[in-house]
Formats: C-alpha cells, sequence, structure tokens
C-alpha cells in the first residue's frame, strides 16, 4: 500500500550525505537498488540520480511495524527514509562515494510499490538494446546513463554561460518552416487551415539565422532541434540537436577564434582537459593525401603515401591500370605488422573491397630484409626496394595497397587505417585531439543527377582568388568552410556566407537553379539581401556527437533520453503510428492502399 510523503521534505540526494554529517539527521527519498534482510537487520541500498546510500534497519531504532515494511522491500520500490548518519559498522565500501557512511533509519514510508523490472537496473548493462529501448525508463534510470543525460545538460549550460558572455543572443528560429529540398530529405507536416500545403521540419536554421545578420542582431546562439527523413546510422538520428551559431563582420579565423576558446572552456570545466591553442589547421586535400578523410582521427600515424611516381613504370597490371585510367597509388605502413597471419591479411582483403576496392597488395618486410608480397613477380628488385624506401619501410613492416581512382583510393586506405589502427590500439579513449579541416572543395559532382551539388549548402563563399574558376572549372573551386574534427568525428562544421547578389546569382546557376527556381525556394533570403546585407559566417556543432565524445560512449543514442532505433521509431511509445480518419480528413489527406492483390 502507497503511503503519503505529507510532512516530510527530501533534505539531500543520497550521494550528498558525508562523514562531516555523522549524528545528523536527513531525510532520503529515492529507489531501492538491493535489499538484504539478515533475520534481526536489514541492510537497504538506496539510489537516486546522484548515486547510492547504504541505510540500515534494526530493531529498537525503528518500531515494529516499520521494521516488518523494511523486511518487503523489493528492488525498485520507491521509498522515503528519515534516519541519522553513522560511520559504517561493517566494511567500508572505497567503490562508493558514500562508503564511509550508513543512515540508520527511524522512520520508512513506501511511496510506491515496484514489480520486478524486466532487466537488472546497474551499469553497463548487458540487456538487449531493442528491449533496453522498449523500457526506457527504466534504462535511464541506470547511473551510466543518468550521468551521459547530466553531462549533456552540464555542456548545454556552460554553452549557454560563454556565448552570452562573448556578446551572442539566444534567439529561437520557426519549427515549421517551408521546405527547401536541396540536400537530405525534410520532414512534412501537413496544414489543417491551408489543405495541401505542407511545412517542413527544419534540417537546420541556416536561412533564417542568416536572415537575422541581415536584422542587425550581430552574434546568434540556439540550442536548436533539426530534422532530417535520412537512414539511420549509429552517429545519426532522425532529430537532434545543434549548438548553432552565426556572426557578423567577421571572416575564417574569427569564427575558428571564438569556438576554439569554447572548445577550451568547455573541456576544462567539464573533464579538467586542456585543449591546447591554436588547434591545429590542415586543408582538406592535405587532410585527404595523409589520412584518406575529410576527418582524420590524428592521434596516431600511418598516414598514406603515394607512390604513384615510384611505380609508373612498373609492369604490375593493377597499378599501372589505375594510373593509365588518371588515378593513383598509395599505400600506408602498418609499422611491426610484418608477421600478421594471411588469414588476417584476407580479412583485409575483404574489408578493403567492402569500400569498393577491388582487391589490396600487400608487401611484408622480413626481419632480414627480403620481401613477402601479392606483386613480387611483377616487380623488379630495384623497384621494390624503391617502394620500400618510399614507404619508409623496415624489417618486421607490412605495406598495404590500393589502386584507383584518387576518391576510391582514399575510402579504402582512410577506412583501413581506422581498422589497423583499433586492431594495433592506437587511439588512445584518453586523448582528445582537435583539428580544422579547412578549404573543402565548394562543389560536388553528382552522377545521379548530372550536375554540380554544393558540398556544405548554396550559400557558401568560395575563396576569393577562386572565383574566376567559377565559370570555367566549378570542381576546383574552393570554399571558405571548415569543420572541427575530434578523434575522427566531425563534431562541427561550418562556412563564410555569400553576401553579394552576383556571386549568389552566379552560384545558383552552376548549381541548375533558374533565377525563378532560385527565388521559389529561397526568395525571402535573395530578397533580404536587397537590403544591405553584412559578411557573416558561422558554425553548427551537433551536440550529440559532442557529448558522446566526451561521455566516451559508443553511440549517440546513449545520450539521447529518448533515442530512435534504426527504421526512425520509437520502441518505447511505438512512434510513428497511424491516425484515424477523421483527423486524415481535417487534413483533407487519403492515404494511398498499396495493391498487393496477385495479378
Amino acid at each position: 500500500m502507497a503511503e503519503s510523503m505529507r510532512g516530510l521534505h527530501r533534505s539531500h540526494r543520497c550521494a550528498e550525505v558525508t562523514k562531516e554529517m555523522t549524528g545528523s539527521e536527513v531525510t532520503l527519498m529515492g529507489w531501492v537498488q538491493k535489499s538484504r534482510n539478515k533475520g534481526g537487520i536489514v541492510f537497504v541500498d538506496l539510489r537516486d540520480r546522484s548515486g547510492l546510500i547504504q541505510l540500515i534497519f534494526e530493531n529498537g531504532s525503528i518500531d515494529e511495524s516499520g521494521f516488518e515494511k523494511a523486511g518487503k522491500l523489493r528492488s525498485e520500490f520507491v521509498i522515503a527514509v528519515v534516519g541519522t548518519v553513522e560511520a559504517r559498522s561493517g566494511a567500508v565500501n572505497p567503490n562508493m562515494l558514500t562508503g564511509e557512511i550508513e543512515i540508520r533509519v527511524r522512520e520508512l514510508r513506501i511511496l510506491s510499490e515496484a514489480e520486478t523490472p524486466p532487466f537488472p537496473i546497474e551499469e553497463n548493462s548487458k540487456t538487449k538494446d531493442e528491449v533496453r529501448l522498449k523500457y526506457r525508463y527504466l534504462d535511464l534510470r541506470r547511473p551510466d546513463l543518468q550521468r551521459n543525460l547530466m553531462l549533456r545538460s552540464q555542456v548545454a549550460t556552460l554553452t549557454r554561460q560563454f556565448f552570452a558572455q562573448e556578446g551572442f543572443l539566444e534567439i529561437e528560429t520557426p519549427m515549421l518552416t517551408k521546405s527547401t529540398p536541396e540536400g537530405a530529405r525534410d520532414y512534412l507536416v501537413p496544414s489543417r487551415v491551408h489543405q495541401g500545403s505542407f511545412y517542413a521540419l527544419p534540417q537546420s536554421p541556416q536561412i533564417f539565422k542568416q536572415l537575422l545578420m541581415c536584422s542587425g542582431y550581430d552574434r546568434y546562439i540556439q540550442i536548436a532541434r533539426c530534422f532530417r527523413d535520412e537512414d539511420l546510422r549509429a552517429d545519426r538520428q532522425p532529430e537532434f540537436t545543434q549548438i548553432d551559431m552565426e556572426l557578423s563582420f567577421v571572416d575564417v579565423d574569427d569564427v575558428l577564434d571564438v569556438n576554439e576558446r569554447f572548445l577550451a572552456f568547455l573541456f576544462k570545466e567539464v573533464l579538467g582537459v586542456e585543449v591546447s591553442l591554436p588547434i591545429q589547421r590542415i586543408t582538406w586535400q592535405e587532410a585527404m593525401d595523409r589520412f584518406g578523410s575529410d576527418k582524420p582521427d590524428m592521434r596516431f600515424g600511418m598516414e598514406l603515401q603515394d607512390v604513384s611516381e615510384v611505380v609508373k613504370d612498373c609492369e604490375f597490371a593493377v597499378f599501372k591500370g589505375a594510373l593509365e585510367n588518371g588515378g593513383s597509388v598509395r599505400g600506408i605502413n602498418a609499422k611491426g605488422q610484418g608477421k600478421m597471419p594471411r588469414k588476417k591479411i584476407d580479412k583485409l582483403v575483404e574489408f578493403a573491397k567492402g569500400y569498393g576496392a577491388k582487391g589490396l597488395a600487400y608487401l611484408a618486410v622480413n626481419e632480414d630484409g627480403t620481401y613477402k608480397s601479392s606483386f613480387a613477380k611483377f616487380m623488379t628488385e630495384e623497384e621494390m626496394g624503391g617502394l620500400v624506401k618510399a614507404m619508409k619501410g623496415e624489417p618486421g613492416d607490412l605495406l598495404l595497397f590500393a589502386a584507383d581512382k584518387n576518391k576510391l583510393v582514399y575510402d579504402v586506405l582512410g577506412a583501413l587505417r581506422l581498422e589497423l589502427g583499433r586492431q594495433m590500439e592506437l587511439m588512445d579513449k584518453n586523448e582528445f585531439r582537435f583539428v580544422w579541416v579547412t578549404e573543402f572543395p565548394l562543389l560536388e559532382w553528382s552522377e545521379e543527377e548530372e550536375r554540380y551539388t554544393a558540398m556544405h549548402h548554396p550559400f557558401t563563399m568560395l575563396m576569393d582568388e577562386d572565383l574566376p574558376l567559377l565559370d570555367t572549372e566549378p570542381g576546383k573551386v574552393r570554399a571558405k568552410a571548415y569543420d572541427i574534427v575530434l578523434n575522427g568525428n566531425e563534431i562541427g562544421g561550418g562556412s563564410v556566407r555569400i553576401f553579394q547578389n552576383d556571386v549568389q546569382e552566379r552560384m545558383f546557376e552552376v548549381l541548375g537553379f533558374t533565377k525563378e527556381a532560385a527565388y521559389e525556394q529561397f526568395g525571402f533570403l535573395l530578397n533580404a539581401f536587397k537590403y544591405g546585407v553584412p559578411p557573416h559566417a558561422g558554425l553548427a556543432y551537433g551536440l550529440d556527437r559532442l557529448v558522446m565524445l566526451m561521455a566516451g560512449a559508443d553511440s549517440i543514442r546513449e545520450v539521447i533520453a529518448f533515442p530512435k532505433v534504426k527504421d526512425a521509431s520509437c520502441l518505447m511509445s511505438e512512434a510513428p503510428s497511424a491516425v484515424s480518419e477523421a483527423q486524415l480528413e481535417e487534413l483533407a489527406l487519403k492515404i494511398a492502399k498499396e495493391d498487393i492483390s496477385e495479378n
């Protein structure tokens, strides 16, 4: 029978009670973690979001009915207790913040009883994700998840604090916006009032924050909810949160400066980690050439080496064919892995094929300086020696090569580098290594649409010196765009924006927009640009991913209270779900039933 807490007021959370409070009376409330009935004495671990504390119930300290109730306590019962702080009568528990003390209870109230939960409420649960997510309200009681969400709250609070001190204004932008199909799919919301018309949920506040710069607000910040109807991965959700900002009268260096100071402040306050400033910068091209990735993990070496010049005259058809087709031959040196068994090398070959490679050429340098290789018979001794030298190969090393079009070579070796880094345990989980990647290509060619698309978005400013290339060689134009990368994860990105009408119109032309089409989609922004627009730039962090890395979690689902699964559904609430005919009728919508009858 549940009891009232009338007259009781919680004095402390569990882990706020310290040994300095010995002899004091406290009132605590929380969940029973576990109960141990020893006959004349009952021990209970009480849990709340702060941690655990041991309660002791003993005849004489509590009346008979209270002691009887204590004997009936089970896991996840919600209770309130009044008692005295004492030094532990038994062994001290060094694994608990409150391990030196216990509470001798004089009054117990059972506020709520609980059924046996479908899985234990404990750290590092081995329960299947599907079960955890179905009972997410129980999963969220686990101490590790609670720590993650408290860390997330702390990050949000400190973010607002830092940017407020830097003169940023927190301004909310609309959730119901106009659909602009350029980019990922929009989530659409039908309008009841304007039947047949739809709002879109924002993929980002991009256009509105640029309008705020046109309106003179100078420095904007928002912790913004965003939505993208795209296929999910471990680090993607259909709804996510950005730390979104825009600044006026700035260029690249100004944006990077304020954000470097923000990251240094955040990591120091939350984790006690010193971020060395200035953060290293490398161009996109350098990142691709050295690491095969535009989000390089800088915690270890194993950089790509271009050996195209070294092998250009060899007779190995794979190398020769790649170079004749305008591609390249590149390799990585897995130091000390020369004795890797053939079976393990074959697995690496299969791994590379998963990224589009036709195969993987390998060369092991034996301890006596001889070679074991998949292609030695096609190369002269001199060519093999030149190749090993170019790769800085030493006895005991394993050299791995990919040969194809540059993009594919980058993809394959970039992924292989990370896989070997994991296998060789080269990534220090306690190290936080930041890098700025700058000067991204402005455009990328879409084979599907047979046109150039914006690598970031159509409002990204190009490098001043590349302006003449926009009409002649658009694929070579670099953008004033920048990503901030942490341990191989892009945690944020942004760009300087186009603010001159003529440049913006030329950009739309290159992207295949007619003037009419551009105004149809972005008219309110382009019209605003007619009335005096300041130079401006911005950046947005993925808050979920940033917190995931700070928490040391493996997935953003571990730092989001109620995440979706891979098909964008919620196992707990069973969203999305069908709606009634009456609701559809109000919206003038009809669901087209798929014809599943046999022909």
